[in-house]
């Protein structure tokens, strides 16, 4: 499996990708918004995109898909609840479904509400797994829940589907949120030294050449997987003086995500 992240270096941060099969080229293109950019790259690298996907609604991950179905005919996927907000869908997709590019490559649609409630993230059947992770996962943080979504749902999506997976996962986002999110892990557990390390090697990295994180690593300075760390609880506790003396993970996750939300 060939994995193309693209850079679009616009205001929103986004990162748009190219997978494809070594074999033949085939390839599926995911939230292509710069379709200038992933036109290129698939010209430059000899792909023909014969798939669209999007992991949901939001206008900055569709905007670029009419252009890329006329210059390629490629058929759009998308969750199946999302038809109605995204034109055009040919293939709406649940969890379990198998998208197959070319001969090698299959990933997994996972079905991950809360960022909005019809996001679908993609996992590869490889031996390093891989996850295309949209705006349920971002490096060190959690998609917000504002435009359509629920933070409950994300909650449930962590913890009954991300957390399970394997540590060695790779990491593809939506965007490039790494300082900022960095910065929100050291606010709430300043004795992180592993988020200090990664906030100076981000600093010293161009989103050009991303840091591409794991699911071991995320586990390490991810406040939203950090949800027993007795700092974290405690750091809470300063913002939410009624916080139960043993709060539960669901409870510290949704107080985490409403500080993040005006952080």
């Amino acid at each position: 499996m060939i994995v193309e992240q693209i850079w679009t270096a616009n205001a929103y941060r986004n990162f748009n990708y190219i997978i494809a099969c070594p074999e033949t080229g085939e390839a599926l293109a995911i939230d292509p918004l710069d379709h200038k950019k992933c036109l290129a790259r698939a010209k430059e690298k000899g792909f023909e995109i014969t798939q669209l996907l999007n992991t949901h609604e939001h206008g900055d991950h569709i905007g670029g898909n009419r252009p890329m179905v006329a210059a390629t005919g490629a058929k759009l996927l998308a969750h199946a609840n999302a038809k109605g907000r995204i034109p055009d869908v040919d293939v709406g997709l649940k969890a379990g479904d198998i998208i197959k590019i070319g001969k090698t490559v299959e990933l997994e649609c996972l079905d991950t509400p809360g960022h909005t409630m019809s996001h679908v993230c993609l996992l590869s059947h490889t031996e390093t797994p891989a996850l295309f992770c949209g705006d349920t996962l971002f490096n060190a943080g959690a998609g917000n829940c504002h435009n359509g979504g629920h933070p409950q749902e994300l909650y449930q999506t962590f913890a009954s589907q991300l957390s399970k997976l394997s540590d060695h996962t790779r990491v593809y986002p939506g965007h490039d949120y790494w300082a900022n999110n960095l910065d929100f892990t050291l606010d709430r557990e300043p004795d992180n030294r592993q988020a200090k390390s990664m906030l100076e090697a981000v600093k010293k990295t161009e989103p050009e050449n991303a840091i591409v994180s794991t699911l071991g690593l995320e586990k390490q300075v991810n406040t939203f997987f950090r949800l027993h760390s007795p700092t974290v609880i405690a750091r809470l506790r300063e913002s939410f003086p009624d916080l139960p003396d043993d709060p539960d993970p669901k409870t510290i996750f949704l107080k985490l995500r409403e500080l993040r939300n005006s952080w």
